[in-house]
């Protein structure tokens, strides 16, 4: 059996994985990451395209901002919309901050850049995962590569690969708590070549169901419709994409839709997931692997970056003798954050979405609700505070 060591094993390569490894490697620290899938299937994923400022923040620190601030589009602002009733958010207004319009795919391809560069070791195509002598000094993992089965030596192991990912499964099922809300509805996206209908982001409520109006760039829009989970791909045309997202949004904006084909296009269940702890042993858990919100409050890829934020410093000290307090306080200390993100994204999602078979009385608080931000400062102030981000 080959025998590989590192400091620092890294189980993932999305842009969790690449990113702690970019910040751990800065700071001379050994990773090596191993991924499932080719590293062109991993740029293939069309997902986030929101970044919050402290995810900015984060990837200038790991020195991977350059092309994101000459590409990405910030943003000051979105609309929150209740039929024709549009409620702008203005985020540097009320808090100082805004976001950036940056895809998560861009995102992964500069560090895939960054870590080609530093001559980080990146093995593609890695199956039959096992962690191993997590309550040791050191642990191992093993894992086929190239039809060879191969064996990583390491101090540490983050777990970055996912909901569906091996690590978060490691940790004993009786010690892990897990937390779920499966929501009875799907975003249908796509991604086509065409003018946004605004310049800011809108989050549409109707008597139609919900939709969002968003970019990549001023010639690729990322539009969302509310679908039954029972709903395929092939059951919408673009033609019925484009007749149901033009009655959800309001017709201030539907005015200025432009139409044309679709380059991508697929369905997203959604739902609110969270397991504890975040640490087993010589283990640690990143992003999704750990946790799942729905797109609503645009949380995912940063609250997989707070955690990097919350996790690399520690192992940093952790590998360099400086003392374990860090990696001791990671799983409380990310799953504050993580808990208060998820309230946002569910309170995002109840405002914004029909339920099937709900009364009279839940459309009407979904109306007081926008009618109380069209009205109240505090209340967009809280709304904007939560979006670009909380403090890390």
């Amino acid at each position: 059996m080959t025998v590989l060591t590192t400091q620092v094993a890294i189980i993932g390569g999305g842009p969790s994985g690449l990113l702690l490894s970019q910040l751990l490697n800065s700071a001379g620290v050994e990773t090596v990451i191993l991924e499932r899938s080719t590293r062109e299937h991993v740029l293939s994923r069309i997902r986030a395209g929101i970044l919050e400022w402290g995810t900015v923040e984060l990837l200038r620190e790991a020195g991977v901002g350059a092309r994101m601030d000459g590409e990405g589009i910030p943003h000051d602002g979105c609309y929150m919309t209740d039929d024709e009733l549009m409620v702008h958010i203005d985020f540097k207004e009320l808090t100082g901050k805004r976001v950036m319009v940056y895809g998560q795919t861009e995102v992964t391809r500069d560090l895939y850049q960054a870590q080609d560069a530093a001559g980080t070791t990146v093995l593609h195509g890695v199956s039959d995962v096992e962690i191993h002598d997590l309550d040791q000094t050191k642990s191992y993992v093993e894992f086929t590569h190239e039809g060879a089965r191969k064996r990583l030596e390491c101090l540490y192991v983050a777990g970055c690969d996912g909901f569906h990912g091996v690590s978060r499964k490691t940790i004993p099922a009786e010690k892990r708590r897990e937390f779920e809300r499966v929501y009875p509805f799907g975003w249908l996206g796509i991604l086509s070549e065409t003018p946004p209908v605004n310049d800011e982001l809108i989050y549409s409520n109707s008597r139609h169901g919900f939709a969002l109006a968003s970019m990549r760039n001023a010639n690729l829009v990322r539009y969302y419709v509310q679908v039954p989970l029972s709903d395929t791909v092939e059951d919408w045309s673009d033609q019925r994409f484009w007749d149901a997202f033009s009655r959800r949004i309001p017709s201030e904006a539907a005015a200025h839709l432009v139409t044309g084909p679709s380059i991508e296009k697929s369905i997203a269940p959604l739902r609110s997931f969270v397991s504890e702890p975040l640490r087993w042993g010589n283990l640690f858990l990143v992003g999704d692997s750990a946790h799942i919100v729905p797109p609503t409050g645009a949380k995912g890829l940063n609250l997989a970056a707070s955690d990097v934020y919350y996790l690399y410093s520690a192992l940093i000290d952790a590998v360099k003798g400086a003392g374990t307090t860090g990696i001791d306080a990671y799983s409380t200390r990310a799953l504050a954050r993580i808990w208060k993100a998820m309230r946002f994204s569910w309170q995002m999602t109840t405002m914004m979405h029909r339920f099937d078979g709900e009364d009279a009385f839940a459309e009407q608080m979904r109306k007081a609700t926008l009618a109380h931000l069209a009205t109240s400062e505090a209340a967009r102030r809280d709304l904007a505070e939560n979006y670009i981000g909380l403090p890390f």
